[in-house]
């Protein structure tokens, strides 16, 4: 998981984050953004349910007002699922699909989970603009090399189907029905050459 500490970082996290991540935050307070980033392809379904507890753990305790409530609602969905405008505070989000953010209700601070992640976190200070182009970088080879697999899979099957065109053209030409024979040509070359023995004779 990936949190900003400040408003500041949390604005960093929100323009250079991956399309992998998922963004979870106290409904309706301030609090830490926290992501989890997954691996790629996996969608929110793969989220497992201690992952989703201790994320909601994390920004419950990291929220000024939301630690001291007794319940909080956390809400999260995936990062490019968020839309920042203009005119927003540092830190503050909007949602392009609201239909695509999950809640999670009645979140109680558990002491346990909380002292255990804080013990875990580690404290660094990443590229996140060069982290984000390197992702985007791999993603745009790998979209080049399935082009490149669907444009041979497509030539592949242009070439079986004409192979079979051809196929199918040369049976029909090879048909007996279709075909000829010599008789009739052996039978008018009989005729002429009896001819010609018989004026040959006239001659004679």
């Amino acid at each position: 998981t990936i949190q900003g500490k400040d408003k500041f970082e949390n604005e960093d996290l929100i323009r250079y984050g991956w399309p992998d991540d998922v963004w979870f935050h106290v409904e309706g307070l301030s609090s830490a953004h926290v992501y989890c980033r997954q691996q790629k392809g996996q969608r929110l379904n793969d989220l497992t349910p201690t992952l989703i507890t201790e994320c909601a753990q994390l920004v419950k305790a990291n929220s000024i007002a939301g630690c001291k409530q007794k319940t909080v609602e956390v809400v999260y969905t995936k990062w490019r699922n968020l839309m920042k405008t203009k005119s927003m505070e540092p830190g503050a989000v909007g949602f392009r699909d609201k239909t695509k953010v999950r809640k999670i209700a009645g979140v109680e601070k558990d002491n346990s989970i909380v002292n255990s992640l804080n013990r875990s976190q580690r404290e660094e200070f990443p590229d996140l603009a060069a982290e984000q182009e390197a992702r985007a970088a791999e993603f745009r080879r790998e979209q080049k090399r399935a082009k490149q697999d669907q444009d041979a899979r497509e030539k592949e099957e242009r070439r079986k189907r004409i192979d079979e065109k051809e196929q199918r053209s040369f049976k029909s030409l090879m048909n007996s029905d279709n075909m000829t024979t010599n008789s009739g040509n052996l039978a008018a070359a009989s005729v002429d050459h009896s001819a010609a023995e018989a004026a040959e004779e006239d001659f004679m």
